[in-house]
Parts: structure tokens; C-alpha cells; sequence
């Protein structure tokens, strides 16, 4: 594991802060059971994570980013962000470019599963962990994985959730997030907002562009996948524990957000 005054071979001048002094194009940093910092923090290199192994959060734009497993995250340079993750093992496949082609896909936030292509040569670049010297074959191939990027990016907007930006809705999410086991009562929601039930509809519309059933469901979904990985329960008690009343039903829901059926661990 990396020491305490850096993060993937990044230089740590003060907290959030890096210095690269790394003189290669591209490189690959591997890491099982991943540390997270308590902050934001930002380089100047574009990353490229593939979660191997349980889930993260990125937090970034007033947004938190779920990445399961067996998904990537593209985050453009400069872009201040946090990561967090209850997940018992976190293993992350890195992979950071300094230069990038000049086209709109890598200005912006991505989050989608990987395609059995894209996971093959992410795994093949492994091979190249830690290596921050040149090498022909490391740079051409890295260089072809970046450019295939957008081909196989099938973004997932679901992933998603927002922090509304109306300090009246932060109540109502809060209040969601501690009882997503239950139907929520719009019309209590709207007390807290201190709103009526039509303004607290518009308004949580307006900041967020999901409904609140939306976001009730988004923060079920988020709550599976955390209960998913503890491998300690059936899908059946998964269903339950967050608010559904069949398994079919919470099947459902799952795979209109992630775009597969859920799976217990074996």
C-alpha cells in the first residue's frame, strides 16, 4: 500500500494537493483493499477507475457517483473529488493519463459498466502496475485503451444520485436516506420542507431533474448493493431489508437502475 504522503505515485504537498513529477504519459496503479481520505482532492491527470472488487462512492459536483463492481469511472483532470466506501474489500484498478484527446467524452463524468473487452484490457494492464517508466508496448497499449473509451462508454445516468442544492430539500433526503425501508408520507416530506406538497414536488424536480420516488428508489438500490456485498444475506431478505415486498419487485427496480440482475455473492 502507498504511504501516507502520496496516492497513486502522486506527491501529497498539503492535504488534497498533489505534485507529479511523474515524467510518463500513462501509467496503471493497482490496489486491493483501498484507504479513502476523509477530503476532496484533485491532480492534474484524467482517471480512468475500475472497481474490481466491491463498490465506491465519488463524490464530485454535488453528486455522488456510485460505482459497483465490474464498473469504471472516467474523472477528467482537475476535477476535485472525494471517495468513499462500506465495503469490507475494495480492490481498484487505476489507470492515469496526463494527456488526452481533445474531444467532449473526456471533459465530462462517466460511469458505466465495463464490457467484457474493456475489463480484458483493463486486467491486461495490470501488468504494468507501478510502472512510471516509458515502455513501447505499455504506452501504445494504454494509449489504444484511452481512445476506445467512448465506443464502449454506455452510460448509466441512474448511478447517479444528486444533492439538491436547496438547503429545504436536505431534510427530505435526510429523511428518505434513514427510512428508505418505508413508504414515505408526502405530505410529512413537505412539513419538513416547510413547503406545500405541490411546491416540494416542482422544487425537488427543479434541483435534482428525478422525482422523489426516484430518489427513494436510487437510495434502495444504493442500500442493496452495500447489503450485497456483506454476502450475509438472501436476496429475498435484501428485497425486505429495503423496502420491497417481493423479490420480484425489488428485481425489478434493480435492474432498471444497474442494467443487470442482482446476484448474491458466492
Amino acid at each position: 500500500m502507498q504511504n501516507a504522503n502520496s496516492k497513486c505515485g502522486l506527491s501529497e504537498k498539503s492535504e488534497g494537493h498533489y505534485v507529479d513529477d511523474i515524467a510518463t504519459n500513462a501509467y496503471v496503479w493497482y490496489d486491493t483493499n483501498w484507504k479513502h481520505d476523509d477530503y476532496k482532492h484533485q491532480h492534474h491527470r484524467s482517471q480512468l477507475t475500475f472497481v474490481e472488487e466491491g463498490y465506491q462512492y465519488f463524490h464530485m459536483d454535488e453528486k455522488v457517483y456510485l460505482v459497483p463492481q465490474n464498473h469504471v469511472i472516467w474523472i477528467p483532470s482537475a476535477k476535485e473529488h472525494r471517495i468513499t466506501s462500506e465495503s469490507k474489500t475494495v480492490n481498484l484498478m487505476i489507470l492515469l493519463f496526463k494527456s488526452v484527446p481533445e474531444k467532449d467524452f473526456y471533459q465530462n463524468v462517466h460511469v458505466f459498466s465495463a464490457p467484457a473487452v474493456l475489463k480484458e484490457m483493463i486486467l491486461y494492464a495490470s501488468k504494468w502496475d507501478k510502472e512510471l517508466m516509458d515502455n513501447e508496448e505499455k504506452t501504445s497499449f494504454l494509449n489504444a485503451l484511452l481512445t476506445s473509451l467512448p465506443s464502449f462508454c454506455n452510460e448509466n445516468n441512474s448511478l447517479q444520485i444528486p444533492v439538491p442544492a436547496d438547503s429545504r430539500l436536505i431534510p427530505v433526503c435526510n429523511e428518505i436516506n434513514k427510512n428508505y425501508q418505508y413508504p414515505f408520507d408526502i405530505e410529512e416530506l413537505a412539513k419538513l420542507a416547510q413547503m406545500s406538497v405541490r411546491s416540494l414536488q416542482r422544487i425537488f424536480k427543479q434541483n435534482t431533474n428525478i422525482t422523489i420516488q426516484k430518489y427513494l428508489q436510487l437510495i434502495r438500490i444504493l442500500k442493496s448493493i452495500e447489503l450485497l456485498d456483506t454476502n450475509q444475506y438472501t436476496l429475498t431478505q435484501i428485497a425486505f431489508m429495503v423496502g420491497y415486498k417481493s423479490l420480484s419487485a425489488f428485481s425489478t427496480s434493480y435492474f432498471s437502475v444497474i442494467k443487470e440482475k442482482p446476484r448474491a455473492k458466492k
